[in-house]
């Protein structure tokens, strides 16, 4: 659970109330109140049994360094990113921009509508994701502060209820930029089929914008997904946090006129209505929905993740590179993707890489000296981390960990590659462990883990220079696989600080 999505943690019940009273100005119904409790009930009878790691993992040669920020000012921080010079800019939910420069920090903008999104544009520019619009910041008299507030773009339909958020902007690498906007929680005026809802004009939508500012809907059936990224390709990913019509939190690849499974954003859809669309059938629903990348699994890795950030410095942040990392704000963790194209298809792993930070951890950036700025909120829900705002940064020693690397699907199972030299006396099938399950697609607020059921491992050949081991296991598709390797050493001795990594694997290999 998180400032961005409806609540998903049985411990909040309290947190939720007094949270809801302050940010929507008045209190809870007794019907919204019953519908939160059902919600909790229902986690409990079916059974979540997922658990949070409770041990403090981090890769050898990494730590995190805390920034100190403004004194007296609630930096809740929605949006971040650098420019080519290491200035960090970072947005807070209370409508400010604040510039961090030669370890000083200035204000930048203010007056903003609570913004969860901000991009350093090619040109300088600043473009701030405002709830009502995408403003265009620029300090016109280079003096550090903003004397320019251009609208941008602002196609959508806003309707002043606070769980209707503007997420983004990212950039593709024609020059356009896309969005995502959350579905609204307990608006008397939306069309619901659950927890969420939409009054329309395009709630649950991405969204794209050429240069000019022109507003196109681009794809529909989100519900929260605070959190958009583009790689080096100009690809985009997006996160979405688990609840109503969403089993689990879950990674896609965004791509044009998709359907992603939450069914009240197709209200905006052409031959689609509030008569009609309750009439679909979950398979009708399921058959229209796009499969994740990667689900995330519930509490283990995550419960609101933030955006996909990509390590683009060439080994300045360790062995990862080219990576994408991704942070979650209940668990205060930052958790990697591993991906895996099959069949010319994206599917892969997540796999926890550093826990323990001060605070909620929402938003990602890696600036150019390759360290990872963590932008940090926990307004009203809380956190692992107990602190309610912050910012905080991962640097690396040069330290090489003992560390997953990567896995890839095979025709009979996966090959699993580390960072070091694999001791050959730890290798054996008794050092590996391996379950797959599936989740539950309906309109219930998440699932449990569906005909969870352990999977033998029948072989395990190390690779010649040691670092790779081929695991042989029986695949089904449309399953979630979980593989541990506790018993692995590197030939210092070393166990992994991570022991297991969770493959999505929609489709097996079908190309020759």
């Amino acid at each position: 659970m998180n400032i961005f999505t409806s609540p998903a943690m049985p411990s909040a019940n309290s947190l939720f109330q007094r949270s809801i009273n302050r940010m929507s100005k008045k209190p809870m119904t007794t019907k919204s109140a019953l519908s939160f409790a059902a919600s909790l009930l229902l986690m409990t009878t079916q059974g979540f049994a997922q658990q949070a790691p409770t041990d403090t993992y981090k890769p050898d040669g990494y730590r995190m360094v805390t920034i100190e920020t403004p004194a007296n000012v609630q930096f809740h921080i929605a949006g971040l990113d650098s420019d080519a010079n290491g200035v960090i800019y970072a947005a807070t939910r209370l409508g400010e921009v604040w510039t961090l420069k030669d370890n000083q920090w200035h204000k930048f903008a203010e007056g903003l509508h609570e913004p969860t999104g901000l991009l350093v544009d090619d040109d300088g520019s600043i473009l701030v994701a405002q709830k009502p619009e995408l403003t265009r910041l620029r300090d016109t008299d280079a003096d550090g502060v903003a004397d320019s507030y251009l609208l941008f773009t602002s196609g959508w339909d806003f309707h002043d209820n606070y769980h209707e958020y503007n997420f983004g902007p990212v950039k593709d690498q024609m020059g356009n930029y896309f969005g995502t906007l959350n579905l609204s929680h307990n608006n008397p005026g939306a069309f619901s089929l659950g927890t969420m809802g939409s009054a329309g004009g395009y709630r649950g939508f991405a969204y794209k914008v050429d240069k000019k500012g022109r507003f196109q809907p681009y794809a529909w059936g989100l519900r929260s997904p605070a959190g958009i990224g583009a790689n080096s390709n100009g690809e985009v990913f997006i996160t979405d946090n688990q609840g109503d019509w969403v089993p689990t939190s879950k990674l896609h690849l965004l791509q044009a006129g998709k359907f992603y499974g939450h069914p009240v954003s197709l209200i905006d859809v052409e031959g689609f209505n509030k008569d009609n669309i309750p009439t679909l059938s979950l398979d009708e629903l399921a058959t229209m929905s796009e499969k994740p990348v990667a689900w995330i699994p519930h509490i283990e890795v995550a419960n609101s993740p933030g955006n996909p950030a990509w390590d683009t410095s060439a080994g300045k942040f360790g062995p990862f590179a080219g990576q994408m990392f991704i942070s979650d704000q209940t668990q205060s963790n930052i958790f990697r993707v591993i991906l895996d194209k099959v069949n010319g298809q994206y599917q892969g792993a997540v796999i926890n890489f550093m826990n323990h930070f001060q605070s909620g951890n929402i938003r990602l950036n890696f600036d150019q000296h390759g360290q990872l700025w963590v932008g940090q909120t926990a307004d009203g829900w809380g956190s692992q981390g107990g602190k309610p705002f912050g910012l905080q940064k991962v640097v690396w020693d040069g330290t090489n960990p003992f560390e997953l690397l990567n896995i890839e699907l095979t025709t009979k199972g996966f090959k699993l590659t580390f960072t070091e030299a694999l001791d050959p006396n730890s290798v054996s099938v008794d050092s590996i462990a391996a379950q797959h399950w599936h989740y539950h697609y309906s309109g219930k607020y998440g699932s449990p883990k569906m005909d969870l059921a352990a999977i033998a491992v029948s072989k395990v050949l190390l690779s010649k220079d040691g670092k790779s081991i081929d695991i042989e296991l029986p695949l089904t598709a449309d399953k979630v696989i979980q593989i541990d390797f506790p018993g692995l050493r590197d030939g210092k001795g070393r166990s992994v600080s991570v022991d297991k990594v969770y493959y999505t694997l929609n489709q097996l290999i079908t190309d020759k």
